[in-house]
């Protein structure tokens, strides 16, 4: 199997996403004409506030609102922006990320069978940090720490001398617009609702583009897949992109988590593009796992792989994580299931987060 790269330039991509971001730091919220003193106390204990982000998502929602001074812990996975990974790490994974797609998968169905979680909170390091909020996510109980999880940690916290309970905000989402929606509930708890509210203003104008770029092109058959070993389909807000993206997805359901599949479905759904989009992977380790797949009886018979209609994609930052990026997903997605019918919709800075399968695989 080789890939052949359709864009290019990783340091180019951070170098623009940053510049964004920072542009949106800058914004400043307007000068209230009238305030009470209630008003300015809160007004100040939210601009010295300490954060802790249990989410990549979250924690990339909170810079983009200029508020990375601000966080003060975050999860093991945080690392976008950059400046993320110089924050105290307060999740602790339980499970080996090191091994192949089939082995973290036995890992995590073992944890799940005894009923214990994957993810540990640092309780000392969480009481060192003396949060005033913590975002937390009760949407996948594999991919993120958990409420539960959390829970445990504040209920030994509050039996310390002097405890106080921080503020705690869970985010859920399921589609697009759940993720504009947690976008503008972290901004009404940080006090920063204008800036959240142009953040969602820039992310459904990006949609919207995509949309108008597609609209009247022919809807290929689409699959995503979210795992390869075994094989999961993409879900959640994954289906409502690839249709907004000008794509038919034939075995996905919006709103609704991925869910294992065999591969003789994937053969039988006989998609026209594969989109491949392993949960929390970048670009060169999805490439590695696809490389190392044993290929499914009757895998070249699918009209995506002779057509070389497969494409593998950076999933980490543009799929798996509810947030502003996903609008560039989208983009992706198009140009993927849009292959050399209309020019290039990734932004220019976007970098290598596009391949396309030489062959559809061996």
């Amino acid at each position: 199997m080789s890939c052949g790269p359709l864009e290019c330039n990783a340091t180019e991509r951070r170098a623009d996403e940053e510049k964004r971001r920072k542009d949106r730091g800058r914004e400043v919220l307007p000068e209230m004409q009238s305030e009470s003193e209630g008003d300015h106390a809160r007004h100040v204990k939210l601009h010295g506030m300490k954060i802790c982000s249990l989410l990549p998502s979250a924690t990339e929602i909170l810079f983009a609102l200029g508020l990375g001074d601000q966080v003060a812990g975050v999860s093991h996975e945080c690392d976008f922006p950059p400046e993320a990974r110089t924050k105290p790490v307060l999740i602790v994974s339980r499970i080996s990320h090191t091994e192949s797609a089939a082995a973290i998968d036995r890992q995590v169905r073992e944890f799940l069978k005894r009923g214990e979680s994957l993810y540990g909170v640092d309780v000392a390091a969480l009481a060192a940090v003396e949060p005033d909020l913590i975002i937390t996510q009760d949407l996948c109980h594999v991919c993120a720490a958990s409420p539960d999880d959390l829970g445990a940690a504040l209920a030994h916290l509050s039996r310390q001398p002097g405890a106080r309970q921080p503020q705690v905000v869970t985010l859920n989402p399921h589609s697009l617009a759940d993720v504009c929606a947690d976008i503008r509930a972290v901004g009404r708890a940080t006090g920063r609702s204008e800036q959240a509210s142009a953040i969602v203003a820039e992310f459904e104008r990006d949609v919207e583009q995509v949309e108008q770029a597609v609209a009247g092109l022919p809807r290929p058959r689409v699959v995503c897949l979210e795992w390869l070993d075994p094989p999961y389909v993409a879900g959640h807000w994954v289906p409502e992109m690839v249709v907004r993206a000008g794509g038919m997805d034939v075995l996905g359901r919006a709103g609704e988590p991925s869910f294992r599949v065999e591969w003789a479905k994937i053969v039988a759904a006989q998609p026209e593009v594969i989109v491949i989009m392993p949960c929390g992977y970048g670009l060169e380790q999805v490439a590695r796992e696809f490389r190392d797949l044993a290929l499914p009886e009757g895998w070249h018979n699918i009209s995506a792989v002779r057509d070389g209609h497969v494409f593998l994609v950076e999933a980490s930052g543009y799929f798996s994580r509810p947030g502003p990026r996903l609008a560039t997903g989208m983009a992706i997605l198009a140009d993927a299931i849009h292959v050399g019918k209309r020019e290039r919709l990734t932004p220019s800075g976007a970098g290598l987060v596009l391949a396309r399968v030489a062959g559809g695989g061996t």
